[in-house]
């Protein structure tokens, strides 16, 4: 059996032929480690010419570009172990908040297929009338919910997924906006937060997404209470 003595050969032996080889040569020798620069920097001191030998600074730069490219080289490593234990982390943590509500700024709310619905709340500016109405996909009102505020801060609404008639409305996803008008006529709008369950988790490139219940999903960042489980 005759030697082998290169990649080219090694290939060769496999049946590949020598292309293959070649070419895994060729990216084996672009490769330029460690122990390549030394013996490179080694061999290089000692051929130099005694009667004008290497520069001092120009040894030290050249020792000096490896240990950066090196470093960054660790440090990019370092990076992306810290990420994927950055990443890990956030998903236990997430997991915690599988099962519990959480409350979050929506226009939506939910009719689940067994009838049960999503509350919500609205931040009132004053004392005022609030008027929450929701609308079904195809922009039709199908009722409207009246509360009052006595300051400012929070206001709940809850909803039994019933029409202004009292009929029962099919599940799906209903839009909710909210007006607030005080006592001397002044009328602004009111942006809606939702309570709703989480059934997942899910990390995503932009970071940790909920997944609430009929309801999709959400960034974390967009959880400003969690609450209990759901009941």
């Amino acid at each position: 059996m005759s030697a082998i003595n290169t990649t080219a050969d090694y290939y060769n032996s496999l049946g590949l032929g020598a292309a293959a080889g070649n070419a895994a040569e060729k990216a084996k020798s672009d490769a330029l480690g460690q122990a390549d620069f030394l013996l490179l920097m080694t061999t290089q001191l000692q051929n130099q010419d005694p009667l004008k030998p290497m520069d001092n600074s120009a040894f030290l730069g050249q020792l000096a570009q490896f240990s950066t490219v090196q470093g960054i080289e660790t440090l990019n490593t370092n990076f992306s172990t810290l990420s994927s234990s950055l990443t890990n982390d956030q998903m236990l943590k997430g997991a915690e908040l599988v099962g519990h509500q959480v409350l979050v700024p929506s226009t939506s709310l939910a009719i689940s297929p067994d009838g049960s619905t999503t509350d919500g709340v609205v931040i009132a500016p004053s004392a005022g009338d609030i008027t929450v109405e929701i609308k079904n996909d195809s922009g039709e009102t199908v009722r409207k919910l009246s509360l009052t505020a006595t300051g400012n801060g929070e206001v709940p609404f809850s909803w039994d997924g019933k029409d202004a008639s009292g009929n029962a409305l099919p599940a799906g996803t209903y839009k909710a906006t909210a007006t607030h008008l005080t006592a001397a006529g002044a009328s602004t709008s009111l942006n809606t937060y939702v309570n709703a369950t989480v059934d997942s988790v899910t990390v995503g490139s932009s970071g940790l997404y909920v997944n609430l219940a009929n309801l999709g999903s959400t960034p974390i960042d967009n959880v400003i209470r969690i609450g209990g489980t759901k009941s």
